[in-house]
């Protein structure tokens, strides 16, 4: 009886939203990541941090650090990437909600989940090619970072970024931060940001809105 319901409640919700056109929102402002790859020493303060601000039970993580490791003796080599949601120009997820629960905000670019709004179908997750929505069982709803909005809202920087020992996580105007034109302790002087690295999805997908200082075996090519 119970899946019947549910069957029915994402039914009722596809129809409402097939009335519907989606209008791509262009933000005032969009906030994005940046994130040193070489001197991050992946202690994943950042990672607990997030769990801990959300919520989170073992399982779903709002944000990674990945170890990116290759080469041969005597040429290797290893570097982290850290990600969460990119908070696309172009997301990915947004269009696939049956029930408009993903908003993307005007004046900042945040991309974010109203759980009122959820009915976990996890559309959203295999839409995202950075694996950035995560299926919360309990609840049967999906949530990702939202860049900790509260936060944002009262002047202040996410979790994450405050919580970073090494200086090497931090947000600011995308559009700033890849032109190396916004001041941050995640990249020294003269140093160049990147938007993509080897190993993640290609960014003309979805337009992420992160750049990364790279390790110079992760620059793409």
């Amino acid at each position: 009886m119970s899946e019947e319901k549910d069957l029915d409640k994402i039914k009722q919700a596809v129809k409402r939203r097939k009335k519907e056109v989606y209008t791509p929102v262009v933000p005032e402002t969009q906030l994005g990541f940046i994130h040193h790859n070489v001197d991050c020493i992946g202690c994943r303060a950042c990672e607990i941090a997030c769990k801990d601000k959300n919520g989170l039970a073992p399982g779903p993580r709002f944000r990674r650090v990945m170890y990116i490791e290759g080469g041969t003796f005597p040429e290797v080599y290893a570097y982290k990437v850290n990600m969460s949601c990119n908070h696309c120009a172009e997301p990915a997820c947004l269009p696939t909600c049956p029930t408009g629960a993903i908003y993307k905000r005007k004046k900042d670019g945040i991309v974010d989940i109203d759980s009122s709004l959820c009915i976990g179908c996890r559309r959203c997750e295999a839409a995202c090619p950075y694996g950035a929505p995560q299926f919360i069982p309990e609840q049967n709803i999906v949530s990702k970072c939202n860049m900790c909005v509260d936060e944002i809202d009262a002047g202040r920087k996410p979790y994450c970024v405050m919580a970073c020992m090494m200086r090497v996580l931090d947000i600011g105007p995308i559009d700033k931060l890849a032109a190396g034109q916004y001041e941050t302790k995640a990249m020294a002087p003269g140093e160049q940001p990147v938007r993509a690295v080897k190993n993640l999805a290609d960014p003309e997908l979805t337009k992420p809105s992160i750049v990364f200082v790279p390790h110079s075996k992760g620059k793409v090519e």
